[in-house]
């Protein structure tokens, strides 16, 4: 069947915005349940843990789970605690991120970062913990009943933020500086390796995750990568863009820090028109990757999940915060 431009769909940008508040409080909900405040002194670590979790972020990573995973008709008990754990993980790297070590802001989400709300030692625990905690999330039986899908997802979960995803990323994106006042400035390649690794590689497994709870076809796990891959390179330059444009009150966090710093991004390289056009082709592109879920055949709810994809694409280049 012929493609539906992505433009086409931001229309309904009112019914993607009311799921993706739907699926943030279910979500919500399932991080409140799998991390519940203890008794004794680590009561302090876990109210740190849920500071940097709860109440707050787009939740667009969990909201990928879940509507890649109701393309195959995945339990949502089951979906939820996959998005939770991925938004434990992300909600680590965000403490370590803000971290004076690393990119030192005292602002996440509209308030103080971790480490301004508790103590430096303190977040670098609550960070450990949460990356813990998501890998013990997706190996607990109640996540899926075969074993085979858990060690999956774990093994998954750990290339997108280990040296070869996340974490790498950031080891590139912290060198980068040394590199360019020796004369050896990042070119677009470079960033877009940066940013495949520091942002898109946990996008990615947030949209493939659905298709190893659904046990989908090699074939259709690869067209969710794909998905996942673009969407967050073309996410991470519309990221670029906004601390360029728009304003801390919007953004929730420092705006225009990319230019102070020097840091290496799309919007320095391409400048702002350009790189706003590479957005809008990843995310035409990230959209062509769902067309055969939508085709004829496809259950009903399938069909509504991949729409409903589609215009997630269209909205991570059009966002304003």
């Amino acid at each position: 069947m012929m493609a539906r431009p992505v433009v086409a769909l931001i229309a309904s940008r009112d019914s993607l915005a009311e799921t993706m508040a739907r699926i943030a409080t279910e979500v919500e909900q399932a991080l409140d349940d799998l991390m519940p405040m203890p008794e004794g002194a680590e009561a302090r670590l876990v109210e740190a843990m849920r500071y940097a979790t709860l109440g707050g972020g787009k939740r667009m990573r969990a909201f990928l789970v879940m509507q890649a995973a109701a393309l195959f008709g995945v339990d949502r008990r089951c979906a939820a605690r996959v998005a939770a754990s991925i938004e434990m993980m992300h909600a680590y790297s965000l403490v370590h991120d803000d971290l004076p070590a690393m990119d030192n802001d005292d602002l996440r989400r509209g308030k103080p970062s971790t480490h301004k709300a508790f103590d430096e030692a303190t977040a670098i625990l609550a960070g450990d913990a949460l990356q813990a905690r998501a890998f013990e999330v997706l190996a607990e039986p109640d996540t899926h009943s075969n074993p085979e899908a858990r060690c999956e997802l774990v093994l998954a979960l750990g290339f997108a933020s280990g040296s070869r995803g996340m974490a790498g990323g950031q080891m590139i994106d912290m060198v980068a500086p040394t590199l360019r006042a020796a004369g050896q400035p990042m070119g677009a390649p470079e960033i877009t390796r940066l940013q495949a690794l520091k942002t898109g590689r946990l996008i990615q497994f947030s949209a493939e995750a659905g298709a190893i709870l659904g046990r989908a076809p090699g074939m259709q796990r690869h067209l969710l990568a794909a998905y996942g891959r673009d969407l967050g390179a073309a996410f991470q330059i519309a990221d670029d863009l906004l601390d360029a444009e728009a304003s801390t009150d919007d953004l929730g966090k420092t705006a225009g820090k990319d230019a102070a710093t020097g840091k290496a991004t799309m919007v320095a390289v391409l400048g702002i028109e350009r790189a706003r056009m590479q957005a809008d082709m990843l995310a035409e592109q990230a959209a062509s990757h769902l067309d055969s879920f939508a085709e004829a055949g496809a259950s009903e709810d399938a069909m509504q999940a991949a729409e409903t994809l589609r215009a997630l694409a269209a909205y991570v280049v059009k966002r304003r915060s």
